[in-house]
């Protein structure tokens, strides 16, 4: 691999400089990995996991018999073959990588070299979640799991796909099989701007229902069919909107509020003053997708700021790294951070800039006081 260094030299005796180019070479080094099992799990879908290694480590693989060759520099060639190492151990003491799991595994690693893929996995144990055996597949996920089972109250912050609802209601519906808790309570913002759901036919329930689906999506992956409309009718599992939780004390529940970014700050403060005795609540959002109208300010971002530092209340922080769904989704939230950065720096340099000298507003009479008001 070529690198270019600029050096000076001296082309006179007075010692005039001018610049000249080198050009060194670093030497490529190889390395060989049998990979006795598991070949198909390590390759991926259309090879996408060996893929994600090579770009991620900027090496290049070949699979020659049941030896997978690794050609890049040292450094590389060497945390590949460690991670390569990591998955065969992990394979011979029976470790099954379901579909996306080392995906989403070699992407923390490749990223993080204090991270091992032993240590990963292994530190992200499989729990039982009602018919499910789940692991976390990121360091924030396992963190946020580690944080609902510390705390009473969590909020868990990130894009969408980072497993924030999902891995909220496995931890829900583990209490209740567990019988830490007697009943789970998920509730979330209805509507994009309001609680107006009168539109909608049919009774409060089905009124809600579309908007809670995710919820329902995952009780029942967790949960068998008939177990879940039986709880739901019995309401120990119960799924409302914010706006009627008002002035209920929520004792021995497992409370979710999923969406909180469109929970206006009064909204925020009244679902969280709910929780009672023996209960632990999750405030899930994303503060990137906020469909409140213009100049409300989102609950979550408001419960951001006030609640810094409040003993007995974990935030934990998710980013791209964290999605877990299609690869992807990982570009596409990247790909939106990126814009939306250059476009508060845009909006930013506009606010800023002063207007010309000769603009010529200077005789204009200064707007009524009610419209400047209400520009601002």
């Amino acid at each position: 691999m070529a690198h270019f260094r600029i050096s000076p030299r001296l082309k006179t005796p007075d010692c005039a400089k001018f610049l000249s180019l080198e050009v060194f070479s670093t030497p490529l080094t190889k390395a060989s990995v049998l990979i006795s099992r598991g070949v198909e799990s390590l390759f991926g879908t259309r090879d996408e996991n060996i893929r994600l290694l090579e770009s991620g480590l900027n090496v290049h693989t070949q699979l020659v018999d049941n030896h997978l060759e690794i050609e890049g520099e040292p450094d590389n060639v060497s945390r590949a073959e460690k991670i390569l190492e990591d998955y065969n151990t992990l394979v011979s003491e029976g470790h099954i990588f379901n579909n996306g799991d080392l995906n989403s595994y070699l992407r923390v690693v490749t990223l993080d070299p204090e991270v091992s893929l032993r240590a990963l996995v292994r530190s992200g144990r499989q729990r039982s979640f009602g018919k499910k055996l789940l692991a976390p597949k990121s360091v924030n996920q396992r963190r946020y799991l580690e944080a609902i089972e510390r705390n009473d109250l969590v909020f868990g912050i990130g894009p969408a796909g980072t497993g924030k609802t999902y891995l909220a209601v496995a931890m829900g519906v583990s209490a209740l099989l567990a019988k830490q808790v007697s009943r789970i309570i998920l509730t979330r913002p209805a509507v994009e701007a309001g609680e107006k759901l009168g539109f909608l036919p049919g009774t409060l329930q089905e009124k809600v229902d579309p908007f809670l689906r995710p919820l329902y999506d995952a009780l029942y992956e967790m949960l068998d069919t008939d177990r879940v409309e039986k709880l739901l009718e019995r309401n120990v599992i119960e799924v409302a909107p914010i706006a009627f939780m008002r002035g209920r004390t929520l004792n021995d529940s497992f409370i979710i509020l999923d969406e909180a970014q469109n929970s206006t700050a009064e909204q925020m403060k009244m679902v969280l003053t709910r929780q009672g005795f023996n209960s632990k609540m999750v405030v899930n959002g994303d503060i990137t997708q906020i469909d409140l109208p213009a100049g409300r300010r989102s609950g979550l971002i408001d419960a951001t700021d006030v609640l810094k530092g409040v003993e007995g209340i974990s935030f934990v922080h998710f980013d791209e790294r964290d999605v877990v769904r299609h690869p992807l989704v990982q570009r596409i939230v990247k790909a939106y951070e990126r814009s939306g950065e250059s476009a508060g720096g845009w909006q930013l340099s506009l606010k800023l800039s002063e207007p010309p000298a000769d603009s010529g507003n200077e005789d204009k009479p200064e707007p009524p006081a009610s419209d400047t008001a209400a520009r601002a």
